[in-house]
C-alpha cells in the first residue's frame, strides 16, 4: 500500500520498446506502475507485454471499466506521471489540454509531477510548433526532458532520440524524492552550468597529468538541478558516466578546453557550479612522440606552467547580473581553514569544502562537506549520497538567487 504509484504513458513511436526497460526498473525498485499506452503505442508493443511487466490490466480506452471512472481515477491516484516516449503529437495535445484518449485524460486529472521524455525526428523536435508546446508545458510546471543525440529511425542521426531508460529512471527518481516540492520546481526557468570530472594535461601522446575525480558529484548536481526544473549545461572532463537525461553535455579534456566551454556556457547562466577537479598545472611543452626510457640516463625534469584559475575568473567576470558562482575545494589537511581562505581568494558566492584521500570523495557514491558562503554562513552536510549534498548546494544557490530577486532569470 505504501508503494509509490507511477503512471507510465507510452506513445506510438519506435522507441516504445525502450519503455519496457523503464517499466522494469520501476517495478524492480518497488514502484506500483499503471501503464497507459496510446492506441498507436499498442502497434509497437502489445497489451500482454505491458500487463505482464506491470502486473496490472492495461487499456488505452476511456470506455473500458467505465464504472471505475478510469479517465479520472488513474491521474488522481498517481504520485508521478511519466510519458516515455512522448511524441510530437502527444506534446501538442497535452499543451492544448485535449482529452481524446485515456492518456490525455490522465494528464488533465493528474495533480502530481509530470515528466515528458520526447522522442521524434530532429526536424519535428526543432519545429517552432513543438518548441512552443514544450515551452507551454514547462511554464505550467511539467518536466520536459531534452532528447538525446544519436541514431533515429532508419539511417537518420540527430537530436530526438529517447534517452536511455536508466537516465529517464534517474530523472524520475529524483523528482519523486523531492515529494510535494517537485510541484513547484524552484529552478524552473533557470539555466545552470556545472563542470564535472577531472582534467588531463598531455605530457606526450600516451601520458598525461591528471587526478582521480570520477565526475560523480558533478553529475549528481546535474541530475538534482534537472529534477528541480533547471535547464542544465554539463561540461564533462574525462568521465565515463551516462549523460543525465535532459542535460546538454559538452565533453572536454584539458583545463583550457574546460575553461573555454564553461565561459561560453556561463554567458547565459543564472548559476555556475565548478565541481570539476581542474589541474593547477600543465606541462610547459608536449612531446610529439612517446618519451622513451633510456638505460642509464635519468629522465629530464618536467617543467610545469600554471593553468588558468577558472573559478576566480568566473567570479570576477559575472556574465549576467546576479549570477551565482559556486566552487568545490578538495583538501587533505586544515580543511576548513584552507577552504575559508580559498573562498576569499576566489571571490565566489559559496565554496563546498570536502576532505579527499583514500576512500574519501573521489570515485565514491557518498560525500560529506561544509558549504561556506561569502556572507559567513557555514552549513555542514553529513555523509550521505552525493545527490543529498547536491540538493543542499542547490538550496543555498536558490536562496542566494532569491535574495537577488530584482534580477530576471537568465534562462527565462
Amino acid at each position: 500500500m505504501n508503494k509509490p504509484r507511477v503512471v507510465l504513458g507510452v506513445c506510438g513511436g519506435i522507441a516504445a520498446y525502450k519503455a519496457c526497460e523503464l517499466l522494469r526498473r520501476f517495478t524492480e525498485s518497488g514502484h506500483d506502475v499503471q501503464v497507459v499506452p496510446t492506441a498507436s503505442a499498442l502497434r509497437f508493443v502489445g497489451e500482454p507485454t505491458w500487463a505482464a511487466l506491470s502486473g496490472h490490466r492495461v487499456s488505452s480506452e476511456v470506455w473500458e471499466s467505465v464504472h471505475e471512472v478510469p479517465h479520472v481515477r488513474i491521474g488522481q491516484a498517481a504520485d508521478l506521471v511519466v510519458v516515455a516516449p512522448a511524441t510530437a503529437d502527444l506534446l501538442a495535445r497535452a499543451a492544448h489540454g485535449l482529452a481524446d484518449d485515456l492518456l490525455t485524460n490522465t494528464l488533465l486529472t493528474a495533480r502530481c509531477p509530470v515528466i515528458f521524455a520526447p522522442a521524434m525526428h530532429t526536424e519535428m523536435w526543432e519545429h517552432p510548433a513543438t518548441r512552443e508546446n514544450v515551452a507551454t508545458l514547462r511554464r505550467r510546471g511539467a518536466f520536459v526532458i531534452e532528447p538525446a543525440v544519436g541514431r533515429l529511425t532508419g539511417a537518420d542521426t540527430g537530436r530526438g532520440r529517447l534517452p536511455e531508460p536508466g537516465a529517464v529512471f534517474d530523472a524520475c527518481r529524483r523528482v519523486l524524492a523531492r515529494g510535494p516540492r517537485a510541484l513547484e520546481p524552484d529552478l524552473a526557468g533557470r539555466h545552470v552550468v556545472i563542470s564535472a570530472g577531472g582534467t588531463r594535461e598531455p605530457l606526450d601522446p600516451v601520458r598525461y597529468l591528471g587526478n582521480r575525480s570520477s565526475g560523480k558529484q558533478g553529475y549528481a548536481l546535474a541530475r538534482t538541478a534537472l529534477a528541480r526544473g533547471a535547464g542544465v549545461t554539463l561540461v564533462a572532463a574525462n568521465t565515463e558516466l551516462p549523460d543525465p537525461a535532459g542535460a546538454e553535455v559538452v565533453r572536454v579534456g584539458t583545463a583550457e578546453e574546460l575553461r573555454e566551454a564553461v565561459v561560453k556556457a556561463a554567458a547565459g547562466a543564472d548559476a555556475v557550479v565548478m565541481a570539476a577537479a581542474v589541474a593547477d598545472f600543465r606541462p610547459a611543452g608536449r612531446a610529439q612522440g612517446k618519451i622513451k626510457k633510456r638505460e642509464g640516463v635519468d629522465p629530464e625534469a618536467v617543467a610545469l606552467v600554471r593553468n588558468p584559475d577558472i573559478l576566480a575568473e568566473l567570479s570576477v567576470r559575472r556574465a549576467t547580473p546576479g549570477q551565482v558562482v559556486a566552487g568545490f575545494a578538495a583538501e587533505t589537511d586544515d580543511v576548513l581553514a584552507n577552504g575559508r581562505a580559498k573562498l576569499v581568494r576566489k571571490g565566489c558566492d559559496l565554496l563546498v569544502v570536502n576532505e579527499v584521500g583514500d576512500g574519501l570523495a573521489f570515485g565514491t557514491d557518498g560525500n560529506e562537506a561544509v558549504i561556506l558562503e561569502a556572507g559567513g554562513a557555514e552549513t555542514r552536510v553529513p555523509y550521505g549520497p552525493k545527490e543529498e549534498l547536491a540538493d543542499r548546494v542547490w538550496d543555498t544557490i536558490v536562496r542566494t538567487l532569491e535574495s537577488r530577486g530584482d534580477q530576471q532569470p537568465a534562462g527565462g
